[in-house]
């Protein structure tokens, strides 16, 4: 499983030309998921994220996480954050799960994120063609891996 974190002062789901769901400040979540993802995955994921120390103290340090800022958060599902470019220029996306699979592990990331965050979590529509907007802050843009944990 996979995430791109992106610290927001606010983003935004648009489908179809109607609003969906939006935050203001907080995380824009964008999850990916392959057949190999496992509860295990889910569980480190959101206590990752909820824990992750990306907003900035009184001192201008990043030193507190989403939870202690009661910032928002927005989860959007992206198959091709499990694209590979290895061979030619066309992305294949083998290792994205199919929507069997991938559909209830995105509905269980994102309960156990609400859960580990304590705070409401907003989503986009799974398997939707999504308009997401946010604009960044910082910019500060993180990349977690489950099966590389660095």
């Amino acid at each position: 499983m996979r995430l791109l974190i992106q610290r927001v002062r606010r983003a935004s789901v648009t489908i179809d030309g109607t609003l969906h769901s939006s935050i203001g400040a907080g995380l824009l979540l964008l999850v990916g998921i392959e057949e190999a993802d496992t509860q295990e995955d889910i569980d480190y994921l959101a206590g990752k994220a909820s824990r992750l120390r990306v907003f900035d103290d009184e001192a201008g340090v990043m030193n507190l996480d989403v939870r202690q800022t009661a910032g928002e958060l927005l989860v959007v599902s992206q198959f091709t954050l499990h694209a590979s470019t290895r061979k030619g220029n066309r992305p294949s996306y083998f290792r994205a799960a199919c929507e069997a699979f991938a559909r209830p592990m995105y509905e269980r990331f994102v309960a156990a994120l609400a859960a580990a965050s304590g705070r409401p979590v907003r989503t986009g529509e799974f398997g939707a063609d999504m308009a997401v907007e946010l604009v960044n802050d910082g910019p500060v843009t993180i990349w977690i891996d489950s099966k590389n944990k660095e």
